[in-house]
C-alpha cells in the first residue's frame, strides 16, 4: 500500500515537475507585448516641409494655428485643443474677380465636432430656443437638432495638443458649401493658389483664387474668428414703432403670443469709457477705414457722412462713438489691413460702372450684436447715367405694385408694365417666360421669392428667412444715379446758356457776379463740387445707417411741405429730411419756380436722432423715448410697407405734399424737353443725345405720375401702439380732395398729347448710335426711328393699370365704408366716370368742319388710349375675373360704362354723318363692334349659368347685357 501511494506521489511530482517545466519555456519563449499602433501619424511628419505662418511681431498664439506649402497651395490648420468649447464666426468675401469685389458674400455661425478621426463643421439651429423649464429645453434640443455642413479627415494631432486639418479641401474643396454652386469648376478643381495666410490671436485670414464655373479667376476670402462667450453686451428688444434690422427666435419656452417670438435689435457694442460722465468717449469706438482705392477727389465728403452719426451718438452721451481714418497707398497709412479682414470696418470703393451702393454687417446670432460692416460704394451713379430705359420705365411703373396687383398681371399680361414698355420684339418672349413660370405663391411679390443666402442679388436680400436681419440690397444710389443724370443735363443747359451769354455785348454787374462765382466753383467729374460732394455725402451717411442697425425709413422725405423745403428757413441750416434712411430725390427745381433749397439732404434727421438714443442709450428706461411716436418729425414705414396703401410710404418723393413736387417734376420735364435740340445736344455730337435726353425726360415724367397713382384709394399707415400720445388711429383714408387733386394730375400728364411734348422737328433728332462692342450691342438692335405710338402707348397703358388694376379699385370701394356717411368720399363711380370723360372728350365736341386723315377728329395717341381703355373695362366686366369679394361692383360698373360708351359712339357716328375721317371712322366702329360682342358674351354666359343652375341650387344672374 505504501509502494502504492510513493508511486501516486512520485508521479504526481514527476508531472507537476514537468508541467511547470513546459509552462516556464513556454513563458520564455513568448515575445514581448507589442505598443498600440498611433492614431495618427506624428505632426512632424505631417508638417514636414510646411512652413509655420505667424503674422503678429511677438509671435503670440493665434486662433488656429496655420502651416502653408504655397507652392502646391496646401494650408493645414490646428485648431485649439478646447475648440469644442467655442463657437466661431466666418465671414465670406468675394475678393476679386467679380463686378461687386468686396461684397460681404454671407456669414456662417459654426462649430467643431469629432466624430472618431474625422471633424465635423456644424451649424446651429438658432431659430427655436426655450428659456422656460428645463423640460422644454430637452424638448427643443430633440426636436431642433444642429446640420452638418462638411466633415474631413483629422491628419494628426498638433503641438499645441489639437487636431490638425485640411484647410485647402474645407474651403476649395467644398467651396460651393460657402459660396454656393457658381464657384466650382470641376474641369479645373486642382487648379488654385494662396493668395493670403494670416493667423492672429482672434482671427484668421485666408484668401484662395479659385476658377469659377466659368472659367473666371476669383478670390474667395474667408475670415474665421471666435465669438467671446463672456460678453457685458446686453441684446435690447426691438419696437415695431422704430426701425432697426433684428435677430430673432422663437421661445418655445414661454406659453403667450407676445413672449414666444423675441426679436433684439442689431447694433453695436458702445458702452462710455467713463460711466460717471455725462458726455464720455466710448470704450471700444466703431472705426472705419476709407479704402485707398476711393478717388482723393471724394474722400473728404465720404468721411464727412461717416461721420454725420457721431452728432447723433453725442446725444445719447458718448462722444467721437465713430472714427474714421484713409487708407492710402503711396504714404503707406493702414496699408497693413485688409478690407476682408472681420476685425476692420471699410468703406470701398469698386470702380465697375454700376450705380449701387450697399451697407451690409455680420451680426451675432446669438443676441444682435453687429461685429463688423463694410460699406461698398461704385462709381458708375456719378459716371454717367447708363440705365436702359426699357428697364428702368417698368421699374418705376411696378413701383408699390402689392402681391394682389402681381397676381392679377400674371393672368392679364396686357396690363403688365413689364410686357407694354418692354420692345415690341420682347414682348411675345416675355409672355412666354411669364408663362412658364406658372403661378407663384403671392403673385411673385419680391417678399416671398427670396432664396438665397448670398446678399444682393434680390431686393429683400439680408430680411428673409435670417435669424439676424441685415442690409442685403440698397436702391438709393440706383435712384440717385437718375437724378445726377438730369442734373447732368440741367448743368449742360446752363453752361449753353452762359455760352450765350457771353457772346452779349453788354451785362450787368448781377450777371458779371455770378459769373465769377461760377468760376471760382470746383467741377469734379463733369459736375459742381458742390452738387455731387453733398449727393455722396448723404449716399454714404444713408449706407453708415445700415451699418449702425438702421432699415429704411420711406416716410423721411414727407415731414416738410415742399414750399419750405424750397424756402430760406432750412437751406443750409436743417436737413429737409426726417431721415436719411430714406431714398430722397435730389431737390432739383423747374426754372419757372422761384426758390431752390438744398439740392440733396444735409445730415441725418430728427428721426434718425430718435432712432439712435433707442438703440444706444445707456439709460434703462425706453418707455419715454418711445412715447414721442406720434411727433410728426418721427414718421417711420420701411420696405414691406411700400406695396400697402399709404401714399407716402414711398421711395423717391418729396415733401408732405408730394402733388406740389410732382407738378414741378413736370414743369422741370417741360423745360427740359424746350432745350434739348438747341443747347442740351452741343455741336458734334451724336443727334443720339437727343433721343437719350427725351427718355430722360420720359423717366422723370413717369416716376412724377406713378408717385401720385398710389394717391387714389389710399390710406395713411402708422405704427402707433394703443396709449401712444395723441391717440392716433393706426390707419386714416387719404382725404377725397387729395385723392382727386392726384386723379387729376394723372390724366393730365399721361392722357393728353401735349404731356409728352412730341414735335416732328424734335423726332426727326431722336435716333440711336449703333455699336456692337461692349455691353452695348442691344443698341444696333433698337430702329434708329423711335417707335412713338408703342412707346407713348406703353406709358399710357402703364398709367391705366396704375388706377384701373382690381387692387386700386377695391381699395377705393373699401374706402367708402371706412369714411362716415355724412363726409366726403372719392366712390368708385366718380373715379370711373373721371376716367371715361377724360379718355372720351372728343365724342362730348360738335364737328365744325370737315376732318381727313391728315387732320383727324381723333389723334392717333388718343385713338390708342380709347382702345386700351375699352379693353381695359371688358376685361374688368368679365364674370369670374376677380378673386375679392369687391370685384361684383367693379363688373358690374364697367358693363355700365360699356353700355354708355356703346350708346355714345353710335349717337357721334350717326351725327358726325360725313365729317369723319377714315381713321376716327374706323376706330369707333371697331369700338362700337368691340362693345357689342363683349355684351354678347356676358349674355351668352349668363344665359348657360341660368340654365345650367349653381352649386348649392340656387340660380343666379352674373350682370345681364339687355333690357329685361
Amino acid at each position: 500500500m505504501n509502494m502504492i501511494k510513493r508511486g501516486l506521489l512520485s508521479l504526481v511530482t514527476i508531472s507537476t515537475l514537468l508541467f511547470l517545466a513546459v509552462a516556464g519555456q513556454a513563458q520564455t519563449a513568448a515575445p514581448a507585448p507589442t505598443k498600440p499602433k498611433p492614431e495618427f501619424p506624428p505632426h512632424s511628419q505631417i508638417l514636414k516641409d510646411y512652413e509655420k505662418v505667424v503674422s503678429t511681431a511677438d509671435a503670440s498664439r493665434s486662433l488656429y494655428t496655420l502651416w502653408v506649402r504655397k507652392k502646391e497651395g496646401q494650408v493645414l490648420a490646428e485648431l485649439p485643443a478646447n475648440y469644442a468649447m467655442s463657437k466661431y464666426f466666418i465671414a465670406l468675401t468675394i475678393a476679386s474677380g467679380d463686378r461687386f469685389a468686396g461684397l460681404q458674400s454671407g456669414d456662417m455661425f459654426v462649430y467643431w465636432r469629432r466624430y472618431n478621426n474625422r471633424m465635423a463643421l456644424i451649424k446651429p439651429d438658432l431659430g427655436v430656443r426655450s428659456t422656460g423649464d428645463p423640460e422644454s429645453l430637452s424638448s427643443v434640443r430633440r426636436l431642433f437638432t444642429d446640420t452638418i455642413l462638411v466633415d474631413l479627415p483629422i491628419l494628426t494631432i498638433g503641438p499645441g495638443g489639437g487636431p490638425i486639418v485640411d484647410l485647402d479641401m474645407l474651403l476649395v474643396s467644398k467651396a460651393s458649401k460657402f459660396f454656393g454652386s457658381s464657384v466650382v469648376n470641376r474641369e479645373f478643381s486642382n487648379l488654385f493658389s494662396i493668395k493670403q495666410a494670416k493667423a492672429f490671436p482672434k482671427n484668421i485670414e485666408v484668401a484662395f483664387e479659385v476658377p469659377t464655373s466659368r472659367g473666371k479667376l476669383q478670390t474667395l476670402h474667408y475670415s474665421i474668428s471666435e465669438i467671446p462667450t463672456k460678453s457685458t453686451y446686453k441684446p435690447r428688444k426691438a419696437d415695431q414703432r422704430i426701425g432697426f434690422f433684428t435677430t430673432a427666435y422663437s421661445d418655445y419656452g414661454k406659453y403667450t403670443d407676445e413672449e414666444t417670438r423675441v426679436r433684439y435689435i442689431n447694433r453695436w457694442h458702445l458702452e462710455k469709457r467713463d460711466s460717471k460722465l455725462k458726455v464720455s468717449p466710448p470704450k471700444n469706438p466703431i472705426v472705419f477705414y476709407i479704402e485707398h482705392t476711393t478717388p482723393v477727389r471724394y474722400r473728404r465728403w465720404v468721411r464727412e457722412g461717416v461721420l454725420s452719426w457721431n452728432a447723433a451718438f453725442e446725444k445719447v452721451g458718448i462722444s467721437s462713438a465713430i472714427e474714421v481714418y484713409y487708407q492710402d497707398k503711396q504714404t503707406g497709412a493702414h496699408m497693413d489691413k485688409d478690407p476682408e479682414d472681420v476685425r476692420y470696418n471699410f468703406v470701398r470703393w469698386l470702380n465697375n460702372d454700376i450705380g449701387t451702393a450697399i451697407g451690409p454687417s455680420r451680426v451675432n446670432p446669438m443676441t444682435g450684436e453687429i461685429l463688423d460692416a463694410d460699406i461698398v460704394l461704385t462709381d458708375g451713379w456719378i459716371r454717367h447715367f447708363r440705365f436702359e430705359f426699357e428697364k428702368l420705365l417698368p421699374k418705376i411703373a411696378m413701383d408699390g405694385f402689392n402681391a394682389e396687383t402681381l397676381a392679377w398681371l400674371n393672368t392679364h399680361p396686357d396690363w403688365d408694365p413689364r410686357i407694354r414698355l418692354a420692345p415690341a420684339s420682347q414682348r411675345d418672349y416675355l409672355i412666354q417666360k411669364m408663362a412658364e413660370r406658372g403661378h407663384l405663391p403671392f403673385g411673385g411679390d419680391p417678399l416671398a421669392q427670396v432664396h438665397t443666402p448670398m446678399l444682393g442679388d434680390e431686393q429683400y436680400d439680408g430680411l428673409i428667412g435670417r435669424t439676424s436681419q441685415v442690409n442685403g440690397m440698397c436702391l438709393a444710389a440706383e435712384g440717385m444715379a437718375l437724378d445726377v443724370a438730369i442734373m447732368r443735363m440741367t448743368h449742360a443747359i446752363a453752361l449753353a446758356e452762359d455760352e450765350k451769354d457771353e457772346k452779349e455785348e453788354k451785362k450787368d454787374e448781377k450777371k458779371e457776379e455770378k459769373k465769377e462765382e461760377k468760376k471760382d466753383e470746383t467741377i469734379i467729374d463733369g459736375m459742381p463740387e458742390s452738387f455731387i460732394g453733398p449727393l455722396l455725402a448723404h449716399l454714404v451717411s444713408h449706407e453708415v445707417g445700415h451699418t449702425i442697425g438702421l432699415r429704411h425709413n420711406f416716410k423721411g422725405t414727407s415731414i416738410y411741405a415742399y414750399e419750405k423745403i424750397n424756402g430760406d428757413e432750412l437751406k443750409g441750416k436743417k436737413p429737409w429730411s426726417g431721415s436719411v434712411m430714406d431714398y430722397a430725390p435730389t431737390n432739383i427745381r423747374s426754372k419757372a419756380e422761384k426758390g431752390q433749397g438744398d439740392y440733396t439732404m444735409l445730415g441725418i434727421g430728427p428721426y434718425d436722432f430718435w432712432a439712435i438714443e433707442y438703440g444706444y442709450t445707456q439709460a434703462g428706461d425706453l418707455k419715454p423715448i418711445l412715447d414721442r411716436v406720434s411727433e410728426p418729425e418721427l414718421q417711420y414705414a420701411t420696405d414691406e410697407d411700400t406695396s400697402g396703401p399709404d401714399p407716402l410710404a414711398r421711395r423717391y418723393d418729396l415733401g408732405s405734399n408730394p402733388l406740389a413736387y410732382a407738378q414741378d417734376q413736370v414743369a422741370l420735364v417741360n423745360f427740359h424737353r424746350g432745350q434739348i435740340l438747341e443747347k442740351f445736344v452741343k455741336d458734334g455730337d451724336s443727334w443720339a443725345k437727343a433721343r437719350y435726353g427725351y427718355e430722360l425726360t420720359l423717366s422723370m415724367q413717369m416716376r412724377a405720375i406713378s408717385m401720385m397713382g398710389n394717391w387714389i384709394g389710399g390710406v395713411h399707415v402708422r405704427r402707433d401702439k394703443k396709449g401712444d400720445k395723441n391717440d392716433r388711429s393706426p390707419l386714416e383714408v387719404v382725404s377725397a380732395k387729395e385723392q382727386r387733386d392726384a386723379l387729376n394730375f394723372l390724366v393730365d400728364h399721361a392722357f393728353q398729347d401735349e404731356a409728352f411734348g412730341l414735335t416732328p422737328g424734335l423726332l426727326e433728332k431722336m435716333t440711336v448710335d449703333k455699336w456692337l462692342d461692349g455691353s452695348r450691342g442691344s443698341s444696333s438692335i433698337k430702329e434708329a426711328a423711335w417707335p412713338v405710338h408703342d412707346k407713348i402707348m406703353g406709358m399710357q397703358a402703364s398709367v391705366l393699370t396704375m388706377m384701373m388694376n382690381p387692387t386700386t379699385l377695391r381699395r377705393v370701394y373699401d374706402n367708402e365704408f371706412r369714411v362716415p356717411e355724412d363726409q366726403d368720399a372719392l366712390t368708385l363711380p366718380e373715379l370711373l366716370d373721371t376716367l371715361t370723360k377724360t379718355i372720351w372728350t372728343e365724342l362730348d365736341v360738335e364737328l365744325q368742319k370737315q376732318h381727313t386723315a391728315r387732320q383727324p377728329a381723333i389723334s392717333s395717341l388718343r385713338r390708342n388710349l380709347q382702345r386700351e381703355h375699352v379693353k381695359r373695362l371688358i376685361d374688368l366686366s368679365l364674370p369670374g375675373a376677380g378673386n375679392n369679394e369687391a370685384f361684383k361692383p367693379i363688373s358690374n360698373l364697367s358693363l355700365t360704362h360699356l353700355r354708355a360708351r356703346k350708346v355714345t359712339v353710335e349717337a357721334y357716328l350717326k351725327k358726325a354723318g360725313d365729317k369723319l375721317d377714315p381713321y376716327t371712322r374706323a376706330h369707333l366702329n371697331e369700338i362700337e363692334t368691340q362693345i357689342t360682342k363683349a355684351l354678347d358674351a356676358q349674355y351668352i354666359y349668363n344665359v348657360n349659368k341660368i340654365k345650367g343652375g349653381s352649386s348649392g341650387g340656387t340660380r343666379i344672374i352674373i350682370g345681364t347685357t339687355k333690357d329685361e
